[in-house]
């Protein structure tokens, strides 16, 4: 985990769920996952768009040319928890698609513009993946 990383899930947890710096704000969640290959549990913070069963989040990588590590983790090990506020939460993790991907993608670019920048940076599509309660 990067240290940055670290001091945010840290401030996270300290403040239930409320952070400073580039998530102030934001909607932030922490996402467990597990290593695709090693079986390392990872934590990630990520913004989040909630949507009727849970949660969307977005495999930006800042609009690099390639999907982010948990990205590949959740493929590998969709069913995981977040920490939403105080609150830890199971769910399953599913890429969307077609028209449902479409509504809540461009709803995440109207609401926070930066999403918007990475998509024009990458020429792959960013894949929205809906974290479903369980």
């Amino acid at each position: 985990m990067s240290t940055q990383n670290h001091g945010i899930i840290e401030e996270f947890r300290a403040n239930e769920g409320r952070v400073g710096g580039m998530f102030e704000g934001r909607p932030l969640l922490l996402l467990h996952h597990r290593g695709a290959r090693s079986g390392t549990h990872r934590v990630s913070p990520l913004m989040y768009q909630r949507v009727d069963n849970g949660y969307a989040v977005f495999a930006t990588k800042g609009g690099a040319r390639h999907n982010p590590a948990w990205y590949h983790n959740l493929m590998a090990f969709p069913e995981t928890s977040v920490e939403v506020g105080a609150h830890m939460i199971e769910v399953k993790a599913r890429v969307v698609d077609g028209d449902e991907r479409g509504r809540i993608w461009e709803q995440q670019k109207r609401e926070w513009p930066q999403f918007a920048d990475y998509d024009a940076r990458t020429s792959r599509e960013i894949p929205v993946i809906v974290l479903e309660l369980v």
